[in-house]
């Protein structure tokens, strides 16, 4: 990977990847592309910035050119909450968006393409225990839909046209850098802010909501390690589950109490319980580590203090 395309820069993963893709292979080597929301100043000042939309295929085939782009980081994406919301924008985001980037693919014969996938895809049929890698794919979400289309397109177009696509089902992404952009998993981000901000918290799904986790780090980690993992070694493609953790609210809750002693959480769940009840409680990525060596670095107890230390300097007042 020499030049490399960051889609959905500015969004809560894509922010942290850029960085760490810019420490990694050079400021000038990774260029970030965002919709509408402004980049941080640190990211137009570290390397090239452009504001150009996935649903956009003229514009992202200008950008693949000017840069001598061989590698994309497709992070945009309608997340499951604002998917609901309005499934029009997320099938014209997700779907279309995805397919102009492996035209691009395809076109300019690209090196690689990563689209990361979700949780979202198993929907309520598939084993909620230990969801294995292969089981049966009925999502009840339109951003469901669309993971799982994306899966099927990113792997037929390495059988047909040999464009190497990758791709992770990532669970609930924890992170105190961005905040997430309307994601069922929000909450899970929301307490930690909530908590030392105003020592309580009102959740919008119930306390016994168990959901597979991962801490940013691990995050940005997992599709480093499996975009730079040898083709030879993986005989899944666009597909791999990937988790660190499970847990429930109520063991969330009780995580942050133990370092902030205070804190209090209530519960009123809303339209966003029947998302979470309709996906997996825990993952099997035995194909991940068996096929790419992926390992996660945090647990719930690690997690938290970390995050309470980096948010609560982030929150402190300027003076």
């Amino acid at each position: 990977m020499k030049k490399i395309l960051v889609t959905g820069a500015v969004g809560q993963i894509g922010s942290e990847l850029t960085e760490k893709l810019r420490k990694k292979y050079g400021n000038e080597n990774v260029v970030a592309a965002g919709h509408r929301t402004q980049p941080t100043e640190e990211m137009r000042q570290a390397g090239p910035f452009e504001f150009a939309s996935v649903t956009d295929k003229e514009a992202l085939e200008k950008l693949v050119v000017k840069y001598n782009i061989d590698t994309i980081y497709n992070m945009s994406s309608i997340l499951s909450a604002t998917g609901e919301k309005n499934p029009q924008l997320a099938f014209q985001v997700n779907i279309l968006g995805l397919y102009n980037l492996l035209e691009i693919g395809r076109e300019h014969k690209l090196k690689r393409i990563m689209i990361p996938s979700s949780i979202a895809a198993f929907g309520p049929d598939a084993p909620i225990d230990n969801t294995p890698n292969e089981t049966i794919l009925r999502p009840t979400t339109m951003y469901g839909v669309t993971k799982v289309t994306g899966e099927l397109m990113g792997n037929y177009y390495f059988q047909r046209f040999g464009l190497d696509v990758r791709g992770l089902r990532y669970p609930g992404i924890i992170s105190y850098k961005t905040l997430p952009g309307g994601g069922t998993t929000d909450y899970a981000v929301a307490i930690y802010y909530e908590a030392i901000k105003n020592k309580k918290y009102t959740c919008f799904v119930r306390k016994d909501t168990v959901l597979p986790m991962m801490y940013m780090p691990d995050c940005i980690n997992a599709i480093i390690q499996l975009a730079e993992a040898p083709i030879s070694q993986l005989k899944h493609h666009s597909d791999f589950n990937v988790t660190a953790m499970s847990f429930s609210v109520g063991e969330l809750a009780k995580s942050i109490k133990e370092v902030i002693p205070e804190f209090t959480c209530e519960y009123e769940p809303d339209f966003r319980q029947d998302i979470a009840d309709s996906w997996p409680n825990s993952l099997d990525d035995s194909a991940a580590r068996n096929e790419w060596g992926w390992q996660p670095e945090y647990d719930l107890k690690a997690m938290t203090r970390d995050m309470i230390e980096k948010l609560s300097e982030k929150l402190k007042p300027k003076l």
